[in-house]
This record gives structure tokens, sequence and C-alpha cells, in this order.
């Protein structure tokens, strides 16, 4: 038996790509790729300071770090809870 030209996934791949997908489910939670740059970009400062950190610990340094990028990601996570929450509890009961 020789393979059908057909696709194995008709369906799954006329439905959307892969980028459409991911695009889409930006626009629905919009603080989730900010609670990832946020993270990149504390993760990068912290790379980058690391030269520079003075007389502080190396493990002191990391620990900082750490609890910085921790702290942006659940912070725009919660944001993100919140603000949805708002948008189902507050602005869509006037039906």
């Amino acid at each position: 038996m020789s393979p059908s030209p057909e696709s194995v996934y008709p369906d799954y791949e006329t439905e959307t790509s892969q980028t459409s997908k991911l695009i889409k489910k930006f626009k629905e939670t919009p603080f989730v790729p900010i609670g990832m740059a946020g993270f990149t970009a504390v993760v990068a400062y912290g790379l980058y300071k690391l030269k520079h950190r003075g007389d502080m610990k190396l493990s002191l340094h990391l620990i900082h770090m750490r609890v910085a990028a921790q702290g942006f990601a659940v912070g725009a996570l919660t944001c993100g809870v919140l603000y949805s929450m708002f948008r189902e509890y507050v602005v869509k009961p006037k039906e």
C-alpha cells in the first residue's frame, strides 16, 4: 500500500496554523506574553549585572535575580487573572 497524497490530519491543518493560534492566545490573555517578556528582561539584566556586582556574593546575586524574575512573572499572571475576572464578571453581565 502506498501512502495517499492526502494529508493525514486534514481537519487539523485546515483549521489554523500554529502562528495564528499563538496570536489568538496572546489576544485572549495579553498578560502572558508580558510576563514572559518581563521574566526574560529581568534574567538578561541579571546576567548583565553579574559582571558588575561588586563585592556581593554570587549566590546572593542569583537569589535576588530569581526573586525578581519570579515576582514579575507572578505579578503579570495575577494581573491577567484580575483582568479576565473583570471582563467576565463586570463587563459581561449586561446580557
